[in-house]
């Protein structure tokens, strides 16, 4: 059964795909696609099917020519999750939903839509290392995908960190993957930056999760608790304009350096926040349509 909360969404692989498995890509192999890829004759690839009755015309060796195409092939497809303490956050309102919530439903459509566009899926998750149990290898069962996902409902682990992201490139596929970073990014640039040089091989699409009650919606004045993820303390803060102005000079600070890192790796991040709507993923991967 599909959990309402999986909603499928389209995505281009912008490359040509080297795997050797029938799929809904363009590839490097020779088989029934439909990209042109030349002319060869006949007894080189002997498929009837395939005969270019103008080019055999045209041959001054009088060789049967038929045409060649690229065959259409699978792609590997990564959810890799953030599941450090930071990813607890959760809004004040009522029924704001935590960060590893929206992981569950952005994971959960990253499989489906692999599934409807019949690729390869895995989800990793990670906090100090990867997290073997809330882990599944490439394989096209997308319901077991959503049974490994669901777990996240009630993964509550606090002050662990991130730096398992630096294990997660053993358990990717030798083959060039798509791979979406789900994560707040609350962790060094230096870290971030060694991820992506040893995911170097693969396309990594970094999605980031940022609740506006993290720098935008704090107190206009008064005290107001702010808990730290990773220690899991609270601290009351005097909030004034100065310091709301603060935060969010740092929310945007922080953005400006996170952009530059991921433009240096050719990769365009992805901003939610707030409910997950599957057209955000749709629109993001129409921009790269020519």
């Amino acid at each position: 059964m599909i959990p309402s909360y999986a909603k499928p969404f389209t995505y281009q692989i912008p490359w040509k795909s080297s795997s050797l498995h029938f799929g809904g890509h363009r590839g490097t192999q020779r088989g029934l696609g439909f990209e042109y890829r030349g002319n060869v004759p006949l007894i080189d690839y002997p498929d009837a099917r395939r005969m270019d009755l103008r080019q055999t015309l045209r041959d001054p060796y009088e060789q049967i020519q038929v045409k060649l195409f690229n065959q259409d092939n699978t792609t590997p497809i990564f959810a890799v999750c953030d599941l450090s303490s930071s990813m607890q956050f959760k809004g004040q309102g009522k029924g704001s939903p935590r960060k590893l919530d929206q992981v569950k439903e952005i994971a959960a459509s990253i499989a489906y839509s692999a599934s409807e566009t019949g690729d390869v899926f895995s989800f990793i998750g990670y906090n100090q290392q990867v997290i073997e149990e809330l882990t599944l290898p490439l394989s096209h069962h997308l319901h077991q995908s959503f049974e490994i996902i669901e777990q996240l409902s009630d993964y509550r682990k606090m002050r662990v960190g991130s730096e398992g992201i630096l294990e997660v490139p053993q358990y990717l596929s030798q083959h060039k993957g798509l791979i979406f970073w789900i994560s707040d990014f609350h962790m060094p640039i230096t870290l971030i930056v060694q991820a992506f040089n040893a995911m170097s091989v693969h396309q990594v699409v970094p999605v980031v999760l940022w609740d506006d009650q993290e720098y935008k919606k704090l107190p206009r004045f008064g005290f107001g608790n702010m808990i730290d993820p990773e220690t899991g303390l609270n601290r009351t803060i005097f909030f004034r304009d100065s310091v709301r102005a603060q935060f969010e000079e740092a929310f945007a600070a922080r953005k400006q350096a996170l952009e530059n890192e991921f433009a240096r790796f050719d990769s365009q991040a992805i901003y939610l926040s707030g409910k997950f709507d599957p057209e955000d993923m749709s629109h993001y991967f129409e921009q790269f349509i020519s």
